[in-house]
């Protein structure tokens, strides 16, 4: 395969969004030490530099009929990138953390066109056996409900439904039997006073006339509650 030098220096320094990056240590190919270099991965390329800052790559490994295992090596952390053949070269890497490695060892799996063709025809799969109904579909989410309007749907042209009664409150009696009574009524709601009435809290005052113009109104449905609940 035939690589334009130059293509590649600009699509391994391009502004797009890389797959992995970070620092790595690759063994050399004829010498056992390691150095540190700086990986780039972009789709089934990776690249490696000098620097972060370098603007051209040192190499680049295409990751097309490869395999991705952890070895035994003189660095902890060690994964090598075996390619088929007798002659084909194996990279030997490592990574500076545990974390690090296990993410550039799935990165670099997924890498290839090959992986990436299993995934496409999986799921070719999984999509003609769904038209053809053999898988049933995912199920759908279910459809918010609209606001509500005094306890009805704001499309709903009917009544809200009637309230069932309230039931009579139960008595025991002294013998231990119990009777039915109607309970007490509640006590009555205060009206809904409106913003221009004539008799409304004063605007303006001490916090003590305010509190003697509400109390007022209190004491007087408090008083008619007790003699509704005293009637028989």
């Amino acid at each position: 395969m035939k690589l334009n030098e130059r293509s590649l220096a600009f699509y391994a320094t391009c502004d797009a969004p890389v797959d992995n990056a970070g620092f790595l240590y690759k063994k050399g190919g004829r010498h056992a030490a390691y150095h540190r270099r700086w990986f780039v991965l972009r789709g089934n390329m990776l690249f490696y530099f000098e620097e972060p800052a370098s603007r051209e790559p040192v190499g680049v490994i295409i990751l097309e009929g490869c395999t991705v295992e952890l070895v035994e090596a003189a660095e902890e952390f060690a994964f090598a990138v075996r390619f088929a053949g007798a002659r084909a070269r194996t990279y030997v890497l490592a990574a500076e953390s545990q974390t690090a490695m296990e993410g550039w060892v799935k990165a670099l799996s997924r890498a290839s066109f090959d992986y990436l063709r299993l995934v496409v025809r999986e799921l070719e799969q999984q999509l003609a056996a769904m038209r053809a109904g053999d898988c049933a579909p995912p199920p759908r989410r279910p459809r918010a409900l609209p606001p509500k309007e005094n306890g009805c749907a704001v499309w709903s042209a009917e009544p809200p439904p009637a309230a069932a009664p309230a039931a009579p409150a139960l008595i025991l009696s002294p013998a231990g039997a119990a009777a039915s009574r109607p309970g007490p009524a509640p006590p009555p709601l205060p009206p809904r006073r409106r913003a221009w009435a004539p008799n409304g809290p004063p605007h303006a005052g001490s916090f003590a006339r305010l509190h003697e113009w509400y109390g007022q109104e209190v004491r007087a449905l408090r008083s008619q509650w007790l003699g509704s609940r005293a009637q028989p």
